[in-house]
């Protein structure tokens, strides 16, 4: 499981707290920032925030949710917000290496104090907790488990069409050219961030989960033979989308495998919940099926949340933080918002449908688990800004070797 997990070298971490309020702090209000304002996300906020509400029923909750798949845009008023001392009492975050600049600047609080008192390191799997820490520091409190290497389709589709999802890329392409045949979209995909999530699925089934790896820790080659063929199928798979007219962000791409316009999408289990939300129903109404190439395989990240350094109801953002680390609130949170708990001791009978079958996976001691590139787990901010200027310029030119040098420069 996740014990196993080969993480890049954790920089070394800013100064302790002392778990002290900063001057004039009181808990009668919390301002949470996070990007869960859209369908299918702002449900399992809102039920986080009911189980907040019912166990600090004094503290009035400010939801400062910025709307944008994968907090692409919420990242960067948050970014500007740090910088300018106006910090959130917290704010959401990746685990992993998405929070490493903002250790080094010393934006956030060391939450070991807080681990300590509610015993939160026996709940939590081993290598999450390391996911998580920083030269022994621990600067957020993870609230779920979700998976990236998931292909969505709708049954009633493929049945139509006499096809079973592709276990491979190979399988996909032969799909693919008897699909357009039809005026069908083989992928239906959104905006780059997208486009780069699927380009870690795609590297993911080509290289495999040590090859995948391999490109973090420095164990691949990114000039090698491997790695071009994969990246050259990425751009094969790309043209088999409709990249070219997509509007809206992920839920918009959905809605094309929904009214069947499109055949797949590749896409994290944060759909099962929109999904829902559009009153489908697993197994019959839609399904998944770990992205081609990646079976037993859990491509995770995991949402998390922060306390900065002169949070201005910092008492409250500590209640709200012990709200998140709760079996209470993550068995509110997670059944909503297509994920599962963190935590080992959540109550596994209220998660049904594709939330039964992801939480078998996850503790399957057979699951191989690596961790996203997209969603800050392998790579830090600056890594990933350097992948998207590349990957933007790769979806135009298609030179693998010119992507290649560029995105694994860093590494």
């Amino acid at each position: 499981m996740l014990a196993g997990l080969a993480l890049l070298g954790l920089p070394a971490g800013s100064a302790c707290s002392d778990g002290e309020p900063a001057p004039g702090a009181t808990d009668t209000r919390v301002e949470v920032f996070s990007w869960w304002a859209g369908p299918g996300e702002k449900e399992g906020l809102e039920a986080l925030v009911a189980d907040f509400r019912r166990q600090y029923p004094g503290v009035d909750f400010d939801n400062a949710a910025v709307a944008g798949g994968a907090g692409t845009v919420a990242r960067s008023v948050l970014a500007t917000r740090l910088q300018n001392d106006d910090p959130p009492d917290s704010y959401q975050i990746h685990a992993g290496q998405e929070l490493a600049a903002d250790i080094a600047a010393g934006y956030v609080e060391d939450l070991r104090y807080l681990y300590d008192q509610q015993g939160w390191r026996a709940k939590l799997p081993a290598g999450l907790v390391e996911a998580i820490t920083f030269d022994g520091a621990i600067y957020s409190v993870p609230v779920n488990i979700h998976r990236s290497n998931l292909l969505w389709y709708r049954p009633e589709t493929l049945a139509g069409l006499g096809l079973t999802p592709p276990a491979t890329w190979a399988e996909f392409l032969a799909q693919a050219d008897g699909l357009r045949s039809r005026n069908l979209t083989p992928l239906s995909i959104g905006p780059l961030w997208t486009q780069k999530h699927l380009l870690e699925n795609v590297l993911l089934g080509a290289l495999g989960p040590d090859g995948y790896t391999g490109l973090w820790n420095g164990g691949t080659d990114w000039g090698g033979g491997q790695v071009q063929q994969a990246l050259h199928l990425f751009t094969d798979v790309l043209t088999l989308t409709d990249a070219a007219t997509a509007v809206g962000d992920w839920q918009a791409a959905v809605d094309h495998v929904v009214a069947g316009t499109a055949v797949y999408n590749l896409m994290g289990d944060w759909v099962d919940a929109y999904l829902r939300t559009k009153g489908l129903t697993f197994t019959t109404g839609y399904g998944a099926v770990a992205s081609p190439g990646s079976s037993r395989v859990y491509n995770f990240l995991s949402d998390s949340f922060t306390l900065p350094k002169g949070a201005p109801h910092r008492p409250a953002a500590e209640k709200w933080l012990v709200t998140c680390g709760s079996v209470s609130g993550q068995d509110a949170f997670n059944p909503q918002k297509g994920s599962v708990p963190a935590r080992t001791d959540a109550d596994s009978s209220k998660y049904t449908g594709y939330l039964a079958a992801a939480m078998a996976e996850w503790a399957d001691e057979g699951t191989r688990v690596v961790g996203s590139m997209t969603h800050g787990v392998v790579v830090d901010n600056t890594w990933s800004t350097e992948i998207d200027t590349a990957l933007s310029q790769f979806t135009q030119d298609k030179d693998a070797a010119r992507f290649a040098a560029a995105a694994g420069r860093r590494r």
